[in-house]
């Protein structure tokens, strides 16, 4: 794992204070003249920090020629102790080495110098795209491949594909008219699509992407279009998983580990392969925290740029500076009001990823010196951010509803038209007849009790106790003696694509989210807050809804951050870059052959998630729980 250099952790029994000079031992003094030496100044004796720092204002702010010199001097261990009380002035002035530019000092400080020479030579940069495009390009082919099977519509596909399909026709949801609608549909034939609007409780962003989807697959007579936009996604987001692990760990190898997880995880697999919802809250999901991570750091050399200028000018740095219009952070809202406008279960990611994004602020600003952090951080970037994110989600959250605005006849298009007195009066009517829509929506799922065999409690989900059995046909286990093994080689077959994670992946990843919880309360490391953020955001508030009837298939919404952690901890196994090399090799030949039985039990449960037609006592083989049948 790479060395923790950042203010958002302290090692082990250091000292916690916001100095920037940075930890001290117990009991040890801040050097009044290490930031005068650094500089070039007057050394120990010539009155200039001791002297400053007594005329510090009365409001207890130090002088800023002190907070200058302090600054220059953080984040330098080897700084530190070469100008530690007790060294001669002039041993002091020769091992201080060359002066180090107030900005270069402060981005050592708030990115730490593993993320600032992540890419510092043209082959860094050239294996951090190839290798997570080479675990892309497995995803790929575990993805697309024989993508159209089975050739009939699974589980919800049933209304989401179909659902599609009329949003390109319709510009909204129409209802299909009999009960053989399915088998016309699956045999090519979407003649069963009326004009009458159908009741529907989700929003409509997902539905539009499996629709570019079959545009592009060919239409609705290659089952493979059904599921080329849920393809599509499940491929991409193995890429930014890859990219942004290596942007987080400040490492290629684990960015790389974390996306070959998710390449070959099971609940990755399944939901690439067919067209459900789900797999695009996770889609989205992730590239909003792609963005705020790019935004980290853009705001982070900005900040160290604009306070460096404050502080080699001898200006009152006093709030610090402002960061100016934060792009990355303005797209990760639109991202998130497009995972809203797939399923609302992305309202929490914005809660949680938007005050994550807050709290790297407040500790930046802390890392430069800022006194009042706290405060400045809440008037100066919470705030701001708050109002822009909130609003620009509900903004691109209002506007993926475009089509249905645009369709008379989509459902409760002109409520509000027809009912003139009622609902919200304030609102002009187009928003009054959706805000009546979403009441209706909201009434629907907090009330949805209806009884369900793979209904699982979330306390489960993480273990992968009970998964969704998506579809299992009957025409397959049934079949004569005879039929079946020409069909599978057995007396029995059985088919199958059950939603479930790689038992490894999940179970040791339930382990390190312990371990990242701990690490995050006792090393106070940024990283561990972070892979934990998509788990808290996409797990922890469906306990809120165990009275309803729900699924541990919602739990792919936050799998990218399961296979993150344990990449994250599996990272802390290994150890530091500068640690004991034989750790190091012992720890990497483990986690190496850990990484091989993965891809092996990968291999093994593939068949299960893909719809192969196998031996019955194959399939029976891969229950390894009684909760999984």
């Amino acid at each position: 794992m790479p060395r923790t250099f950042d203010d958002d952790a302290a090692p082990t029994g250091a000292s916690t204070s916001t100095d920037p000079a940075g930890p001290r031992t117990p009991g040890e003094q801040p050097p009044a003249d290490g930031g005068a030496r650094l500089a070039g100044r007057a050394p120990r004796g010539s009155g200039s920090s001791r002297a400053e720092e007594a005329d510090a204002p009365d409001d207890g702010r130090p002088s800023h020629a002190v907070l200058t010199a302090k600054v220059r001097a953080a984040g330098d261990a080897e700084a530190d102790e070469a100008i530690g009380p007790d060294r001669d002035d002039a041993a002091d002035a020769a091992d201080a080495g060359p002066i180090v530019a107030t900005e270069t000092r402060l981005l050592r400080r708030l990115l730490g110098p593993a993320t600032l020479e992540l890419d510092a030579t043209p082959r860094a940069r050239l294996m951090g795209w190839l290798w997570p495009l080479a675990v892309t390009a497995l995803a790929a082919v575990l993805r697309l491949w024989d993508l159209g099977r089975p050739r009939t519509l699974v589980f919800d596909e049933t209304y989401y594909v179909k659902q599609a399909y009329s949003m390109l026709e319709r510009g909204y949801e129409a209802q299909w008219l009999g009960d053989d609608a399915n088998q016309r549909f699956a045999a090519g034939d979407p003649g069963a699509l009326q004009v009458a609007a159908e009741y529907v409780v989700h929003p409509q962003v997902g539905k539009w992407m499996l629709a570019l989807g079959l545009q592009l697959g060919g239409g609705v007579e290659n089952p493979a279009a059904w599921r080329l936009g849920a393809a599509i996604a499940g491929i991409l987001s193995v890429l930014m998983v890859a990219r942004i692990g290596r942007r987080l760990f400040a490492s290629t190898a684990l960015g790389t580990l974390a996306g070959l997880l998710l390449a070959v995880d099971g609940m990755a697999i399944v939901h690439s392969r067919i067209g459900l919802l789900d797999g695009f809250v996770m889609f989205f999901a992730l590239a909003a925290f792609g963005a705020l991570l790019l935004d980290r750091e853009q705001a982070r050399r900005r900040l160290a740029a604009r306070t460096a200028v404050i502080l080699d000018s001898g200006a009152a740095l006093r709030w610090g500076p402002g960061m100016g219009v934060r792009g990355w952070r303005l797209a990760a809202a639109v991202l998130l009001g497009l995972c809203a406008g797939t399923k609302w279960s992305g309202v929490y990611f914005l809660a949680v990823f938007g005050l994550m994004s807050v709290l790297w602020d407040a500790t930046a600003r802390r890392a430069v010196g800022v006194r009042a952090w706290p405060l400045a951080a809440f008037v100066r970037d919470a705030v701001p951010a708050g109002l822009a994110m909130v609003a620009i989600t509900v903004v691109t959250y209002v506007g993926t509803w475009w089509s249905w605005f645009r369709s008379p006849d989509a459902y409760g298009r002109l409520w509000a038209e027809q009912n003139p007195g009622q609902g919200v009066q304030w609102l002009p009517e187009g928003l009054r007849s959706l805000w009546k829509y979403h009441s209706d929506m909201w009434a629907f799922h907090t009330s949805l009790s209806a009884e369900h065999s793979y209904a699982a409690h979330p306390l489960g989900w993480i273990v992968q106790w009970r998964p969704t059995s998506y579809f299992y046909p009957s025409e397959v286990s049934t079949l004569p003696p005879d039929q079946a093994r020409e069909a599978c080689g057995a007396d029995a077959c059985a088919q199958a694509i059950t939603s479930l994670g790689n038992p490894l992946i999940w179970w040791a990843g339930a382990a390190a989210i312990v371990v990242a919880l701990g690490w995050l309360v006792w090393q106070r490391d940024w990283r561990a807050g972070a892979v934990l953020s998509g788990i808290v955001a996409g797990w922890l508030p469906w306990f809120a809804y165990t009275h309803r009837t729900i699924f541990a298939f919602y739990s792919i919404a936050f799998t990218p951050w399961v296979v993150l952690t344990l990449a994250y901890v599996l990272g802390l196994f290994i150890g530091e870059r500068d640690g004991d090399p034989v750790h190091r090799r012992r720890a990497i030949a483990g986690v190496s052959a850990f990484v091989v039985v993965i891809v092996a039990v990968s291999g093994f449960f593939y068949p299960i998630w893909t719809a192969w037609v196998i031996p019955y006592s194959f399939w029976h083989a891969h229950m390894w729980l009684d909760t999984w049948v």
